[in-house]
């Protein structure tokens, strides 16, 4: 016999739609003039109303290393060893006791980028709460997204350490840290977080096409800043007119030749059709990419011959810039990096090295980690490795084509 028109087979009879209608109609009057700093008791309050307790909100520091809560009299959480930063780490609920009830930690997701969690904290736990828990989850993650671009009370919360003008110049530019699609996912890290200057990196999904871009500015001050950002902005600007990739490369160098004729920086562009798994890249001057497949580093599968770095003017500009292309498979991940990932040394002056480096990706990936959560470990295991010193900028991007 066939299920009633209106059955479904999950039915839960307990579902009340009016309750949910009405708590999201509340939540999206008041979140439309809610200050960034209303945002906690604006979640504690949808969540009691929602038969939830009581919620409480973190985001992600800009290291990854703790959850800092938005509610400012809350303490701060480790992202490595406690039930919220497990939630975070795997995208996944995570139920813990609570003593006098249990606490639910939701990740806070925009589309691809990890935010944070939501911790809800109540008595007793179905699968109609559950539901609810990862609604509200969604809506805060939506909610926050839309303020965090303007509120610096949001950006300065995430940060636990004073950062130099040439760091926040180049953040200023920087898009999320992971984007993606049912297609693709590009995720990037990039340390010192507080003192870069002449790293970058961007991505961006154009309808079916994924854009990545790292960048290595000459020298490590305001300049070198200013050398990237500039780059970035070019970029992105023939990029949004529907130029191609040989036409964005042009005009990051005709843009630096002519704003800042005595700087230049390396850098890899890459453009992957998420449909068809084709590749095209440019390499200036920079490390030539890695590509992963089947838990191995296809030597050379990437590598071309040189081309000069972004930006030389006069007789040491290129003629044209030649594109390389090649035909992706299901699951493989493509790297980009710059020098100063496998060139950061320990106390004995060993450098991590290109090994080292690759090694990690490929046991991070066969382990079943999501891309940006490898990353997140590995820049933390370059970190480590130079005892929080870094010598050089370390930023490394890494994409998958997997539909």
């Amino acid at each position: 016999m066939s299920d009633p028109p209106h059955a479904t087979a999950d039915f839960d009879p307990t579902f009340d739609p009016t309750v949910d209608e009405n708590q999201l109609d509340r939540l999206i009057t008041e979140a439309q003039t809610a200050l960034p700093v209303e945002i906690p008791a604006l979640a504690d309050q949808c969540a009691s109303a929602l038969g939830l307790g009581t919620a409480r909100l973190y985001l992600a520091d800009l290291q990854q290393r703790l959850l800092v809560p938005l509610d400012e009299a809350l303490e701060s959480l480790p992202v490595e060893g406690s039930s919220a930063g497990w939630a975070y780490r795997t995208v996944s609920p995570r139920v813990a006791d609570a003593g006098d009830g249990l606490i639910v930690w939701m990740p806070l997701v925009d589309g691809a980028e990890r935010l944070g969690v939501l911790g809800v904290h109540t008595a007793s736990l179905d699968a109609l709460l559950l539901r609810r828990s990862r609604m509200l989850a969604h809506l805060f993650a939506m909610l926050i997204t839309s303020k965090r671009a303007y509120s610096d009370w949001l950006a300065a919360r995430t940060r636990t350490a004073t950062m130099r003008l040439p760091a926040e110049m180049v953040r200023a530019f920087l898009p999320p840290r992971t984007i993606g699609s049912s297609r693709c996912v590009s995720t990037a890290v990039l340390e010192p977080a507080y003192d870069i200057a002449g790293d970058a990196f961007d991505h961006s999904v154009v309808k079916n096409v994924l854009h990545t871009m790292i960048l290595d500015g000459m020298g490590h001050d305001l300049i070198a800043g200013l050398t990237t950002s500039v780059a970035m902005a070019a970029a992105r600007n023939t990029r949004r007119g529907g130029g191609d990739l040989t036409d964005i490369v042009g005009s990051v160098d005709q843009a630096l030749a002519q704003w800042l004729p005595d700087h230049f920086c390396t850098g890899v562009l890459c453009r992957l059709d998420a449909l068809t798994g084709m590749l095209r890249w440019v390499n200036c001057g920079h490390p030539p990419p890695l590509l992963i497949r089947d838990e191995r580093v296809l030597a050379g599968a990437l590598e071309s011959p040189a081309q000069p770095p972004l930006g030389l003017a006069g007789s040491l500009a290129p003629a044209a810039r030649r594109v390389y292309e090649t035909k992706l498979e299901l699951g493989d991940c493509v790297l980009l990096y710059t020098d100063g990932v496998v060139e950061a040394r320990d106390a004995d002056g060993t450098e991590f090295g290109l090994d080292r480096f690759t090694d990690f990706i490929i046991r991070s990936n066969a382990a079943g980690q999501r891309p940006a959560e490898v990353l997140r470990l590995l820049i933390h295991a370059i970190l480590d490795y130079q005892r929080n010193q870094l010598r050089d900028d370390a930023t490394i991007l890494l994409f998958e084509w997997g539909p």
